[in-house]
């Protein structure tokens, strides 16, 4: 698990920035497919080669607040690296492929899925916090 964009805790007595899991093959898609039916996965989608992209994922780790956000467990794609994991995901999940891209999976299925700078911190809390 790791940070990309590491926050000053000293500041907020809140746990803040996202702890990813990595997903960089195809036998974790089915590992995510799994934890989904315990609770809600959500897959961002990254490209390296996107200044839009960088400013996404610096948004969102910024605002990141772990409590809130208990009910997503978070996973990142490099999808210029893993570029055959971001189409399996693609497939498996039914969702065009775009970049950057969240996804969010419940039992198995892909019940939410935006790009660009329609991702934000705010629309997914609702969704980690909504049963």
């Amino acid at each position: 698990m790791f940070n990309l964009f590491k926050k000053d805790k000293k500041k907020s007595s809140k746990a803040t920035g996202v702890n990813w899991s990595v997903l960089t093959d195809e036998a974790t898609i089915g590992k995510i497919k799994e934890a989904s039916r315990q609770g809600k996965v959500l897959i961002f989608k990254h490209s390296t080669r996107c200044g839009i992209s960088a400013n996404v994922l610096y948004d969102l780790e910024s605002a990141w607040i772990t409590d809130e956000m208990e009910g997503l467990t978070p996973y990142y794609l490099d999808l210029i690296r893993y570029r055959e994991v971001s189409n399996q995901v693609a497939q498996t999940f039914g969702v065009m492929h775009q970049s950057p891209q969240v996804l969010v999976i419940e039992n198995g299925k892909c019940i939410y899925h935006t790009s660009h700078r329609a991702i934000n911190y705010g629309g997914l809390k609702q969704l980690a916090q909504s049963e």
